[in-house]
């Protein structure tokens, strides 16, 4: 990896991506899968054919790439011939790809998120970043100086974070850059990537990601734009499309999934039992209720979220339980679901190995359905041994398809509404480059007429008095901003209108080679080394 990454700096275009392996559009991950381990050599292969810098190179992994870092912002002398405008990254794994067993390794709870982010953010080249992590999916999106190096210091940080070595992990990464990126997010936050379509849960936890991220040192500014148009695109899908008609969630598609493995197929036959009280086992009860069954028991740490829970469903009558009685409660229950934020197993194949036997009409065992990432119930329970039967979230697979079948015609029209939000995105995104810009030609116009200023003083002699001086230095400065209105209001921008950011851009290309910007910019930054 040391003699990849050496390859990598010794190019003026370390920063840019082979044109062979830039990404195409997709609506899902999955064809991006095999592209990721691939990536660093792919990168570097073209990279050696590029103009050499001459740069004496620290040994260390670290220097060096501190020094690339250094060494990117400073060289570029036009920034559409070197694209120095950062990248936005997308990397994870999903339902889709990765096996339960995986995700659990690779779950952030909450709590973590703004650890995680700084964490991220520590990397020499990767400047934001958001951690949306929920029982489906764990995905990362960042902001990067550098794309194949963000990509490389990312991948480090999920095998660290994890424990997962890189070479077992990559198999089920996919890799989205900037459009693909952000279109994936959209798509996501409008419940089109989900297993369950149109669920709206995850447009919940998408708005949660932001509102940790305004808390966050590192959740910036592009990204603080990004996740806002994906609540907003979310919205929309589910105001302006049928998507989300019908059973939308991952506690329904559980309710559906237990209820087709009864033998019966009526809830009435079985005593239910439900591990937690939040807002998936809130989902739980209120889609049993819906299916008949009106008597649960409710086990949770404390008492107050469960007796919330129990206030917000008058029609079903709850048993509320604390964690001490669970085995007593799994022993007399047909139907256990786990849905709690517990980090570890809590029901092991030992604690039931010797529970009597069910009756036969819930078929003779207990069947539990683990909707927690990571799980809560040992996967080796099995009714030849234990009378018991164990389901997970990758299970509900069985009872969605139809479920997708069905709104085919409302996820066709929710990608047009998320192409006229990633537009908007866009377009947003853009509009921030002129800000360098407009900064650049406020000081090169500055320092002109502080110059001029000081050489009019030497001239006019020591005879002035200061309201003489005071408005010599007015006029000059009236002059300049007189003069700076029009291109200044050929760069302002909302961001609003695609057309215009176009326009804009074309604007900020000609003024910054009109008054060589760019060159100014890069002697700049080299004094300040």
């Amino acid at each position: 990896m040391a003699h990849t990454m050496m390859r990598s700096m010794k190019s003026g275009v370390a920063h840019t991506a082979p044109r062979h392996i830039q990404l195409n559009p997709c609506l899902t991950p999955r064809p991006i899968i095999q592209r990721c381990p691939a990536v660093a050599t792919q990168s570097t292969s073209t990279s050696t054919t590029s103009t050499s810098v001459s740069a004496r190179l620290p040994s260390s992994h670290l220097e060096s790439s501190v020094k690339a870092l250094e060494q990117l912002k400073a060289s570029a002398v036009n920034r559409y011939a070197t694209e120095t405008k950062n990248s936005i990254i997308a990397m994870g794994l999903t339902i889709h790809n990765a096996p339960v067993e995986l995700r659990e390794k690779l779950a952030v709870p909450e709590a973590e998120w703004p650890r995680a982010i700084e964490e991220l953010c520590s990397y020499p080249h990767i400047e934001e970043a958001a951690v949306l992590s929920t029982c489906n999916r764990m995905e990362l999106y960042v902001v990067a100086v550098s794309w194949h190096r963000g990509v490389r210091e990312v991948e480090e940080w999920l095998s660290k974070s994890s424990g997962v070595p890189l070479d077992e992990l990559r198999p089920y990464l996919f890799l989205l850059r900037d459009r693909d990126a952000t279109h994936h997010l959209l798509r996501v936050s409008g419940g089109l990537d989900s297993l369950v379509m149109g669920e709206g849960q995850i447009l919940a936890q998408v708005k949660q990601v932001y509102k940790v991220g305004q808390n966050a040192n590192g959740f910036g500014r592009q990204l603080n734009g990004l996740f806002k148009q994906a609540i907003t695109a979310g919205k929309r899908v589910r105001s302006e499309t049928s998507i989300s008609t019908g059973s939308v969630s991952v506690s329904s598609a559980a309710v559906e999934l237990a209820q087709l493995k009864l033998p019966s197929h009526n809830w009435a036959d079985a005593k239910v039992c439900i591990i937690g009280a939040g807002k998936m086992s809130t989902l739980l009860v209120k889609h049993l209720l819906s299916k008949g069954c009106n008597q649960v028991t409710i086990l949770n740490r404390s008492l107050p979220r469960a007796q919330a829970l129990q206030e917000e469903f008058p029609d079903m009558a709850m048993d509320i339980r604390l964690m001490p009685d669970l085995m007593q409660c799994v022993q007399d229950s047909d139907v256990v679901f786990a849905a709690s934020g517990s980090e570890e197993l809590l029901i092991h194949a030992e604690d039931i190995v010797n529970m009597p036997r069910r009756s036969d009409a819930v078929g003779g065992v207990r069947r539990f359905v683990d909707i927690s990432v990571p799980r809560n119930i040992a996967p080796n329970i099995c009714a030849e041994q234990h009378a018991g039967i164990v389901y997970n979230v990758d299970d509900l697979k069985e009872v969605v398809v139809a479920n997708k079948e069905a709104r085919a015609a409302a996820a066709a029209e929710a990608e047009v509404l998320l192409k006229e939000e990633q537009r908007s995105f866009e377009a947003w995104r853009d509009s921030l480059e002129t800000v360098p810009t407009i900064k650049a030609l406020r000081a090169k116009a500055e320092a002109i007429r502080a110059a001029e200023f000081e050489k009019a003083l030497s001239r006019l002699g020591e005879g002035m008095s200061k309201k003489q001086m005071k408005a010599v230095e007015e006029l000059s400065k009236g002059i300049v901003n007189k003069l700076l209105h029009g291109p200044m209001t050929a760069l302002r921008c909302d961001g609003t209108d695609p057309d215009a950011v176009g326009q804009t851009l074309a604007n900020m290309e000609a003024l910054e080679r009109m008054f060589e910007l760019s060159q100014m910019q890069a002697t700049a930054a080299a004094a300040r080394k």
